[in-house]
């Protein structure tokens, strides 16, 4: 392994079941009291679980199952909304904490930061990487109310692979961190799957183990020229190095994301026009509202739909000007899927909308637009947006809905 990456003291810190445990901050009357189902996608039984409480996990619950069958699994679970805008301030403040103990930190998700401590030996009294993650976990702790597992070693592989073994699950006696010391990866990777490893996907996963290829022994136990003869000489060298734990990825802060995108998988095929552009209407609200929150604007807007045959197709338009409200997208997103329905008319199992293009909002919004030429989106638009976020803000997603166009006849 190479010197650089031997030295190095990375940790990732990962929120314990997160939006659970926001969801149970900001209602502990309601939400606390019952095993917890947050819910992704559409209300009720079409939705998908975000994240399921340790009580509900019990019964065989996990994140991405329809919201249908984990009912079914565990018919006492209580169904609330991802509780977005407080899921972001306690992104923030758990940021605010991890930066007290190094500056080099880099978000990886909503409830993921990758921390380098490279360097800042002095500062901590060159304490151990596993002393610090404890620290760490009891400040988060005591500043947020939150509870966070620490995973760490040489590389951000491994301490992503790690922190798996440090969740404190049930049964499993993990203390919330766990650390893999320099010079043991290799040890620490040989227990795993190669279904475990970061990168490798299902269809990766079945592919290899078509190959007779299932866990990390069964690659260190070919030489490279054999590996490539089985997966392809691309791919065996980036294998060959991931079941080593070898991992030279920097710690950087993240770049401000290009698109926000968000799409809903169906229980039932939909063929039906009006219940297509209802479950739009959705996604576009979601997206629209996490774009106003980055106090971001959208130029560009991309509708995908996939068919029941799993043909997968979109269209896309750019607009002249940058568009922040419900109304606005929802009206180029429906004129989108109305063009996709129109090539082909066959029952849809997934729709999803992206927003891209992003451009701030202008200080002073200006008269672009001669009387000749009516404006996507208005002044009043853009006030009706912000006014449902605030009432959504505090009473909860499903507090306004969106509108449903009557079908004509």
């Amino acid at each position: 392994m190479p010197e650089t990456t031997r030295a190095r003291r990375i940790l990732l810190a990962d929120a314990d079941a997160f939006f659970v445990a926001v969801a149970r901050l900001v209602d502990p009357e309601g939400a606390g009291r019952a095993p917890l189902l947050i819910v992704g996608g559409a209300a009720g039984s079409r939705g998908v679980v975000c994240s399921a409480s340790y009580e509900t996990r019990k019964f065989g619950v996990r994140s991405a199952m329809p919201i249908s069958r984990a009912l079914r699994l565990c018919p006492d679970a209580l169904c609330v909304p991802v509780p977005r805008r407080a899921c972001g301030v306690k992104h923030r403040e758990i940021r605010d904490v991890l930066e007290r103990f190094t500056p080099t930190v880099q978000a990886a998700s909503i409830d993921e930061w990758y921390l380098d401590l490279g360097g800042t030996e002095r500062l901590h009294g060159n304490a151990s990487l596993e002393e610090i993650a404890h620290r760490i976990r009891t400040e988060v702790r005591a500043v947020t109310g939150l509870s966070i597992s620490l995973g760490g070693g040489t590389s951000k592989l491994i301490a992503k692979l790690a922190v798996e073994r440090a969740k404190p699950k049930p049964g499993t006696g993990a203390t919330g961190v766990h650390i893999v010391p320099r010079g043991e990866e290799l040890a620490f990777m040989r227990q795993l799957a190669l279904a475990d490893i970061p990168g490798i996907g299902p269809k990766t996963s079945a592919r290899l183990s078509d190959a007779g290829l299932r866990g990390v022994e069964d690659v260190l136990a070919l030489d490279d020229p054999a590996l490539a003869r089985l997966i392809g000489a691309g791919d065996a060298a980036w294998l060959s190095e991931r079941v080593r734990g070898i991992d030279d990825a920097e710690v950087v802060e993240r770049e401000v994301a290009k698109s926000i995108s968000r799409d809903e998988t169906f229980d039932t095929d939909l063929h039906d026009d009006l219940l297509l552009e209802g479950e739009l209407a959705e996604l576009v609200g979601r997206a629209a509202s996490d774009l106003r929150s980055d106090s971001l604007r959208a130029r560009t807007v991309t509708v995908r739909i996939r068919d029941s045959d799993f043909t997968t197709r979109q269209a896309s338009r750019t607009v002249e000007e940058a568009l922040e409200s419900d109304r606005a997208l929802f009206a180029v997103a429906r004129s989108l899927l109305a063009k996709l329905r129109r090539a082909r008319r066959v029952p849809a199992r997934l729709v999803g909308v992206a927003l891209s293009n992003f451009t701030p909002p202008p200080a002073v919004q200006l008269a672009l637009f001669d009387g000749a030429r009516a404006p996507l989106e208005t002044a009043k638009d853009r006030e009706v947006s912000r006014a449902v976020d605030s009432v959504r803000a505090r009473f909860g997603r499903d507090a306004i809905a969106p509108g449903r166009k009557p079908r004509s006849r």
